[in-house]
């Protein structure tokens, strides 16, 4: 098991750099354990990773990755909006109750393609860019129950 430390800066020109080089550095190793702490002093988090190397599988084709859906500078409707309220609310108090910030569980752009897409079943929030099987056990219900409710 391997330990990584990352810096997450919270202004603006660091913060897309910063996330970026996180999401990399998850989409290529076996995460372990995770620790997050926020420092006061320099209004960053700090985030441990504790993990073990992926290894290249040699002389195998990689099958392409299948298009995920993104609402990327889509508009939004009224009701689309109503819904990345409700989405924004609910994240905001899992990441209070879980002491993470907010884009552990899930960025702005991967709730607004869930307002737009308004998946039914966790099998479709699969289809939505930034969903895999960690985020859909995680929160897959409690995502679904909202697009319900409002």
């Amino acid at each position: 098991m391997k330990v990584k430390v990352f810096k997450i800066r919270l202004p603006e020109e660091f913060l897309y750099k910063d996330q970026k080089m996180l999401d990399d550095f998850l989409e290529g190793n076996e995460i372990i354990k995770v620790e997050t702490a926020f420092v006061n002093d320099e209004c960053y988090w700090s985030v441990i990773l504790y993990f073990d190397e992926q290894k290249p599988v040699k002389n195998m084709v990689k099958e392409p990755k299948i298009v995920k859906y993104s609402a990327e500078n889509d508009s939004l409707t009224y009701d689309e909006e109503q819904i990345l309220n409700a989405l924004k609310l609910w994240r905001s108090e899992k990441a209070r109750e879980q002491n993470l910030p907010t884009y552990f569980i899930a960025s702005n752009k991967e709730l607004m393609s869930v307002a737009k897409y308004k998946p039914a079943k966790k099998e479709e929030l699969l289809e939505i860019k930034g969903f895999g099987k960690h985020k859909i056990e995680n929160y897959g219900e409690e995502i679904l129950e909202i697009l319900e409710s409002v």
